[in-house]
């Protein structure tokens, strides 16, 4: 049964019951060992799922549906998330950006992959499916499915880190491969990194980097699409940091990690049959290659990043503010430096939205798409932004972050609440309480498993540092810019020689 069967009404997105409905599909997610029966109700799933299910229910409820949607533009006279229909306008990208800040703000940044982010491979699926060749009917089709009810895509586009030092085609055992084909169409073997929170997801998009050299099989030029409760698809989830820290502490004590922990997981694929209607590329290692950028999804996938970075960064710095009231720090000339460095980063990261916008160009079929700049300003810059952020968090807050008590239950004894209230209020006129709670807060944005997790993932969220840079080189060569800023340059170098000035 399709995810969209739980929807009653055709041509609008899920609700938050219905979201929860449709993960109820036999698929197998295995944590400790065990096989969940409901991702929705088990304890290492389930806070997670109601924040996505609060996302779904943002689209329906009166005060945030005109934020957030539009109509389709499939023909069944629905509405769907403005991320999920290609913008025909730089006007539109701006609302398709501000409705991504909306859904952002909702768990204040911390959830990167919900739904609007593959929801910009849907985009340009509608907008360019001649990419796809014979697959184009295919991309049509999944375009309009995606729109229609919002599915919630994940993609799994990365190889193990095993063997990485040879091409694909000697890692057989390992990396995804077609192990054979059919009338009805193809099946395959292998693993993924890091399937975040696909768990919670309806379809996996399976495809391959260009950093990695794929050889001369054609058996691993694939781009294709999976249900989540195929035959064959298994999840071998990561530690819970939502279970750990429901398990032993509370909200008070882990506000991010009980909610927003999107779990990552070793993707198996054994024996899948994939459909040919799922297929998009298959045995074409030049298309597989090219089709970050040239099928779109490069250039439009960004902005959604970088607006819910930006989100993120908005709440860490505003945070840091009530963090460094709470020490008394907040007046040192030093500090304040330090709290206006992460200032600036969170202007920056708005700045490259707002180019996205502004300086997007029209594309294939109507569609506008952000300027490539724009794409590796945000790749190139935000792993530099975070890593710098998470530094002056610790070294400002320093051991303020740790100065606290272990559990909420040591203020709920009289005592103990008693000494906490003199020993550990804040500066000014901070109570006890409030400067506990918000020392809490940062520290579960950068200390706890779940802040460590962040630190990583975003600094490696669009791939190897040095992979982004000479991507950018690449592009900036490939559309000429370069050669500009050489003929700059070199014009300079012309208005002199070694008997001086050429020119008057």
């Amino acid at each position: 049964m399709k995810p969209e069967s739980h929807i009653r009404e055709r041509g609008r997105p899920f609700n938050g019951d219905e979201f929860r409905a449709s993960l109820r599909d036999g698929r197998k997610v295995y944590y400790g060992g065990e096989l969940v029966e409901d991702v929705t109700s088990h304890p290492a799933f389930q806070n997670a799922c109601d924040s996505v299910a609060k996302l779904y229910d943002a689209l329906h409820a009166p005060e945030t549906h005109h934020k957030l949607c539009w109509q389709t533009d499939t023909g069944s006279g629905g509405y769907t998330h403005k991320f999920f229909r290609y913008a025909r306008s730089r006007e539109e990208l701006l609302e398709q950006r501000d409705a991504i800040a909306e859904w952002a703000r909702m768990s204040y940044g911390w959830m990167g992959r919900t739904a609007d982010y593959k929801a910009a491979f849907g985009d340009v699926l509608g907008a360019n499916p001649e990419f796809y060749g014979d697959f184009a009917g295919n991309a049509r089709t999944w375009y309009q499915r995606i729109q229609e009810h919002c599915l919630y895509l994940n993609h799994a586009i990365v190889n193990p880190p095993i063997d990485r030092d040879k091409p694909s085609d000697e890692v057989k055992d390992v990396y995804v491969h077609v192990t054979r084909e059919t009338d009805a169409g193809i099946f395959v073997n292998g693993a993924k990194v890091v399937a975040t929170n696909s768990a919670l997801t309806h379809y996996n998009f399976i495809g391959q980097t260009a950093v990695q050299e794929i050889g001369d099989d054609p058996d691993f030029a694939l781009l294709f699409i999976t249900p989540m409760n195929a035959d064959g698809v298994k999840l071998i989830s990561r530690v819970s940091y939502e279970k750990n820290a429901t398990a032993t502490a509370s909200p008070f004590d882990y506000p991010l990690s009980s909610r927003f922990d999107e779990n990552d997981a070793i993707l198996i694929l054994e024996d899948v049959f994939i459909p040919w209607e799922d297929v998009l590329i298959y045995r074409d290692k030049q298309k597989l290659m090219q089709w970050g950028f040239a099928a779109g999804f490069g250039r439009l996938y960004p902005l959604q990043a970088c607006t819910r970075f930006a989100v993120k960064l908005d709440f860490l710095a505003g945070l840091l503010e009530q963090v460094l009231e709470c020490t008394g720090t907040l007046a040192f000339r030093n500090v304040s430096a330090e709290l206006g460095e992460v200032v600036a980063w969170r202007n920056l990261f708005w700045s490259i939205t707002d180019h996205m916008c502004l300086a997007a160009e029209e594309w294939k079929s109507g569609a506008y798409l952000p300027p490539t700049e724009s794409a590796f300003n945000y790749r190139t810059f935000a792993p530099m932004a975070y890593d710098k952020i998470f530094h002056i968090i610790k070294t400002t807050a320093a051991s303020g972050l740790i100065y606290l008590p272990g559990s909420n239950l040591d203020l709920k004894n009289p005592e103990l609440n008693a000494n906490l209230a003199r020993y550990c209020r804040g500066s000014g006129d901070i109570t006890h309480l409030d400067r506990i709670k918000i020392m809490k807060l940062m520290w579960d944005a950068i200390g706890s498993e779940f802040g460590g997790r962040h630190h990583l993932y975003e600094l490696n969220y669009a791939g190897a540092a040095d992979a982004i840079r000479v991507q950018c080189l690449g592009a900036a060569r490939a559309t000429g810019e370069m050669a500009k800023m050489r003929k700059l340059s070199i014009r300079c170098m012309s208005d002199y020689n070694l008997d001086g000035w050429t020119n008057s």
